[in-house]
């Protein structure tokens, strides 16, 4: 991730290479790239790129496998220390307040987490008093099978892992949750087409609640946005408007976490 506040002339040329070498890296197989490769995907000369990941190499930054470049050890030591969400959410949450002030109510960011689930990380609420949603809910975890977060994740996921995931006979929270897996297999591939997630009086009566995915350069899903209101004031004809909203911002959010000239 660049600073994208501070001036274009402060910003090192050969450091936002590197940084994007390492991107393209993460997202090869865990057996690496070649340099030729790596510099490609880059959008990079092959001369260059071999000088930055030479620089790389030498700092543990990433190690190289015969012909093979893989993310490297010191890498992966700086990770322990680094919070994996609190540069994420700051960048999110001026986004996120604009989604909220346009609606007038809730607007999350989650994040799939290690234990299968999705974990809210940011957040930013309408001027309403009244909300069905709660705040301060940073930090929860929704059920996967009855949150709009929820089926965006599933969606993303393998049968099989889904299988693996939720049991046939699933909790109720509310008048129209899916309690039958198989019919939830079957809402899924919807998500899937559609390319969004969708619950309404599936979490909490009364509720509608809408997600979105946010996926990096590699298509992997990184993060996901919800805008959730209560029905009689967020009802099902501000959908189509509420999605192409949606659309721009996870744009936006996707230049603010990763904002990174080609040119440099």
């Amino acid at each position: 991730m660049s600073d994208a506040s501070g001036p274009a002339d402060m910003t090192n040329k050969s450091l936002t290479k590197g940084v994007r070498l390492l991107r393209e890296l993460a997202a090869q197989p865990r057996s690496g790239a070649t340099v030729t490769t790596l510099a490609k995907a880059a959008g990079i000369s092959r001369p260059t790129a071999f000088r930055l990941l030479y620089s790389l190499e030498q700092s543990g930054l990433v190690d190289r496998v015969d012909n093979n470049y893989i993310l490297g050890w010191e890498l992966a030591r700086l990770g322990r220390y680094a919070d994996p969400h609190a540069g994420l959410a700051a960048r999110a949450q001026p986004l996120l307040q604009e989604l909220a002030d346009r609606f007038n109510e809730s607007v999350t960011l989650s994040v799939p987490d290690l234990r299968g689930g999705v974990e809210l990380i940011a957040e930013a609420a309408g001027s309403h008093v009244v909300s069905i949603v709660p705040r301060n809910m940073v930090g929860e975890h929704y059920p996967l099978h009855a949150s709009s977060t929820g089926k965006v994740l599933l969606a993303d996921l393998p049968v099989e892992q889904v299988l693996a995931l939720l049991p046939e006979r699933l909790e109720p929270y509310a008048s129209r949750t899916i309690t039958d897996r198989a019919t939830l297999l079957k809402d899924l591939e919807q998500v899937r087409e559609q390319g969004y997630g969708v619950i309404d009086n599936e979490l909490e009566e009364e509720l509608l609640s809408l997600a979105r995915p946010i996926r990096d350069s590699s298509g992997t899903l990184v993060a996901i946005l919800a805008l959730d209101g209560p029905r009689y004031r967020f009802g099902r004809d501000r959908i189509p408007e509420a999605l192409q909203e949606m659309r721009s911002i996870v744009d936006r959010l996707t230049e603010a976490f990763w904002q990174d000239s080609p040119s440099s």
